[in-house]
């Protein structure tokens, strides 16, 4: 006996971005990419690996910023006869491809710093200073742009936190440029630089590890299996679950199959809208699709708690 149950509550939920932040994104990647350019110039000119350091990860954030702009806006388009679940998990891909890049990235940049510090070359500090101060500006003045909708959304919330974490840093590129300037000490950059590529590499390994996770269809980050069969489990007339799967179908939407054995249920339908009702209140689970195993419920394989 098959029943599915597909609580839709999706408007009201995940999917804000594209009609309040579409601006956002696109201003803020815009002046992040203009600002991208402006530091490999600069620092290729300045000689300064800290300015193109910074240049790898506001080139990050610009990506971030068009994918989770392009993930809103693609998630909420229809599913068709060849995608049937539309192109939710593009947002997954992007995350995975978002991060991979940035790991080549300050790979380079980190063998170049690393290089620097047998074969110094002078550095003009107050180029560095500069351009680092229109760096703490733009990321600024984005960062504010997106946070009244940092509290739901998880990909507004990672935009946020990534161009303030981003004024921060040029903060410290800026505060490296003014030194240079001052002291004319050449060993100053190449260790900014390796600064800033150690803290790119432990935001990005976060980002990679759960991008994975999900692109391998695993439970997603912060959820519990157990916690969810024990959900399941609590509920009147279910004597066992198996057969269950969680996993992400975007970074914001989890997707939940199982077998419920339920002999003396009386209401499938009732038990099934209980089931989906639990999920989403307490996980946030909005597409779930349970089967309910009345008669010889130990007929496949109960033996292994599959």
């Amino acid at each position: 006996m098959h029943s599915h149950s597909h609580t839709h509550s999706h408007a009201g939920h995940h999917h804000h971005a594209p009609t309040n932040f579409g601006k956002a994104f696109a201003i803020g990647a815009l002046l992040n990419a203009a600002f991208v350019i402006t530091e490999v110039v600069f620092g290729i000119r300045a000689g300064s690996m800290a300015l193109l350091a910074d240049a790898g990860h506001n080139l990050s954030d610009v990506l971030g910023l068009l994918m989770a702009w392009g993930a809103a806006v693609w998630s909420v388009k229809p599913a068709n006869s060849n995608l049937t679940y539309g192109f939710r998990s593009s947002s997954i891909l992007a995350a995975l491809f978002n991060s991979s890049l940035l790991f080549v990235a300050v790979g380079a940049i980190g063998w170049e710093a690393i290089r620097r510090l047998w074969e110094t070359a002078p550095v003009e500090g107050n180029v560095v200073a500069w351009v680092a101060g229109l760096g703490i500006l733009i990321n600024g003045s984005v960062a504010l742009m997106f946070i009244s909708g940092s509290k739901g959304d998880l990909n507004i919330r990672a935009a946020f936190s990534h161009l303030a974490a981003d004024a921060v840093m040029a903060g410290g590129v800026m505060i490296g440029g003014i030194l240079i300037a001052v002291t004319h000490q050449r060993l100053i950059d190449p260790i900014l630089s390796l600064l800033i590529v150690v803290l790119i590499m432990f935001g990005t390994w976060g980002l990679f590890k759960d991008s994975l996770k999900f692109a391998l269809q695993g439970v997603p980050p912060g959820m519990k299996l157990e916690e969810i069969r024990g959900c399941l489990q609590e509920i009147p007339a279910v004597e066992a679950v198996h057969d269950l799967h969680v996993w992400g179908m975007s970074t914001t939407e989890v997707a939940l199959t199982a077998h419920l054995v339920a002999p003396n249920v009386a209401d499938t339908d009732e038990l099934i809208k209980k089931a989906a009702e639990a999920l989403h209140d307490k996980f946030g689970i909005h597409h779930v699709t349970l089967q309910i195993e009345q008669n010889a419920p130990c007929a496949q394989g109960c033996e292994e708690p599959c």
